[in-house]
Order: C-alpha cells, then sequence, then structure tokens
C-alpha cells in the first residue's frame, strides 16, 4: 500500500510515500537514475533527467509528443542508441548490472533474454526473405541453445501463445503475407522467445486499427500477469497508458514534466502540458478506461 504525497508543486515528479506496513518488494529488473542523454552533433541535452524503476508485473508508460525524448531514453536502455547519442549522466541497471560496464558480447547476451523490445513497424524487423517461423527458432536457438526441433516446438508454442488463429500455417509464411496485427504478434513472440524479463513496446499499437489494438494490449497484459513480464510502454495514446499502466512518465523537450502511479496523474493532472493531453485525449474514450481502472 502506497499513498501520494500531497504536497507535489505543478511540473514536479509526484513522491511516492512507502507504507511502513508493506511488505518487501521485489528488487528492481530495471532501474534508471536521473539519465541525460546528449546529441554529440549538435553538443546538447536531449534529455534532460529520466528516473524510474521496474519491478517484476510492473508496467511503466512513457508519453509525449514527437521528439520528447520517449525512443531515445528506451534506445539506451537496451542500449542502441544512434552513433551521435550518448548517455552524459545518470545510470541504467539491468537485473543489477550497470550497462556502462557490458562489454558487446555481454549485450549481445543480454538483450533477448533480459530485455528486449517490440516497435511500431514490425516489418522493418523482420526479414521479408525468410518465413517468420524460422526467424523465432533462431532467436530460441542462439539464446536458448537447443535443438532445431525443440526450438520448432517452442516457436508454435509461442505463435499459439500470441493468439495466432494458425499457428502452423503462419510458421511457414513470409511477412508479406501476413497483415500488420499479426506481424506485430510474430515480432512480440519473437521478442519473448527467449524468456526475457523486461520488454519495451515502443508504440507498439500505433499504426493498428481499434479492434487489433485492444487484442494487443490484452495481450501484453496476459504477459504481464501470467510470467511477470515488466514492460515499459512508449505511446501517445493516454488511453493505452490508462489501459495497461501502473505508473506514467509525462515527458516534452526531453524533460519528465510530471511523474506518478497512473490513475492519479491522469485524474489529477499537476501540469499544464497534461491536462493539454488528457483535454486532447477525452473525445477518445479516455474516461472508459479511467473508470475501468477505477472498477474493482
Amino acid at each position: 500500500m502506497t499513498t501520494l504525497s500531497k504536497n507535489t508543486a505543478p511540473g514536479e515528479t509526484r513522491g511516492v510515500i512507502p507504507d511502513a506496513t508493506a511488505g518487501p518488494t521485489a528488487p528492481p529488473v530495471l532501474s534508471v537514475r536521473d539519465v541525460r542523454i546528449l546529441d554529440r552533433a549538435g553538443d546538447r541535452e536531449i534529455v534532460h533527467g529520466v528516473s524510474f524503476e521496474l519491478t517484476p508485473g510492473k508496467v511503466v508508460g512513457i508519453v509525449g509528443e514527437s521528439g520528447s525524448g520517449k525512443t531515445l531514453t528506451c534506445r539506451a536502455t537496451l542500449g542502441i542508441l544512434p552513433a551521435h547519442f550518448a548517455i552524459s549522466g545518470g545510470s541504467i541497471e539491468i537485473d543489477g548490472t550497470d550497462i556502462s560496464t557490458l562489454t558487446r558480447p555481454r549485450w549481445t547476451a543480454l538483450r533477448g533474454a533480459v530485455i528486449s523490445a517490440v516497435f511500431q513497424d514490425p516489418a522493418s524487423y523482420l526479414n521479408p526473405s525468410i518465413r517468420v517461423g524460422p526467424q523465432i527458432t533462431e532467436v530460441i536457438r542462439s539464446k536458448k541453445g537447443v535443438k532445431r526441433r525443440e526450438a520448432r516446438r517452442r516457436a508454435l508454442e509461442l505463435l499459439r501463445a500470441v493468439r495466432l488463429r494458425d499457428p502452423e500455417l503462419v510458421y511457414g509464411q513470409y511477412t508479406y503475407e501476413l497483415s500488420g496485427g499479426m506481424l506485430q504478434r510474430v515480432l512480440i513472440a519473437a521478442a519473448i522467445a527467449a524468456d526475457p524479463r523486461i520488454l519495451i513496446a515502443d508504440e507498439a499499437t500505433t499504426a493498428l486499427d481499434v479492434t487489433v489494438q485492444a487484442e494487443i494490449l490484452d495481450l501484453l497484459a496476459d504477459l504481464r500477469e501470467r510470467i511477470g513480464l515488466a514492460l515499459v510502454v512508449v505511446s501517445h495514446d493516454l488511453a493505452v497508458v490508462a489501459q495497461l499502466c501502473d505508473e506514467v512518465l509525462v515527458m516534452r523537450e526531453g524533460d519528465v514534466v510530471e511523474q506518478g502511479p497512473t490513475h492519479a496523474v491522469l485524474h489529477d493532472p499537476r501540469h499544464e502540458y497534461t491536462r493539454l493531453l488528457i483535454a486532447e485525449h477525452e473525445s477518445y474514450g479516455l474516461e472508459k478506461f479511467l473508470t475501468l481502472k477505477e472498477a474493482p
């Protein structure tokens, strides 16, 4: 049980005061502490201090306009910042290990096995010349060290787990034969193939129609509950955040202008920019998801 600090000023991160009666919590699988990101090409700081922690099963949402620093923050946690960007301050720990100490081979071992990601355009991350099933089996074989037959069996299990209707058929298809929603499910299957503890979903439902988006969000919620997957959900859609996230960070021009439990931030926004985002989303049914969050 936690209570919100009542003295947070507009534009400040909302504090969460631990309840003395609360039991021990699991150690964080991802810790981001005051991370700053520098654009070395322009010699200017792009992200000005982002902090959050993920424990197993927790979902943190990051919202904000394009260029606010959401994706750069996520790419920093994955160790895949573009060449002219660099972490200039703060620290990131994955499963207790500071990523600044990781060698390239260690990063290769960590990605997919401990932390993984799903991005907006699945077709860009899947090889169009290889059937989708073998692409998943390759992830399993390289990360788990199992033989081909076992990897194929596991890949089919994953295609069923992401609720594709005919896993055997999909296994043998190419990307151009699948819809956007099916491709996103395939990418999620590949992302969780090596049983990572953390999944970053960066605008993973943006290009999908409303029905398919709802199915993907339901799938992510199911993975969270069933296997304790910790999630970072990046979205410009507050309804997505309201539906799925425990905590939300609102970013604007590289700053976290508001942060706290999702319900508190969306019901009682302190910052003018957060209020503006909420006002823009009211016509898209945001209130329905806020009401669902309140339901017992």
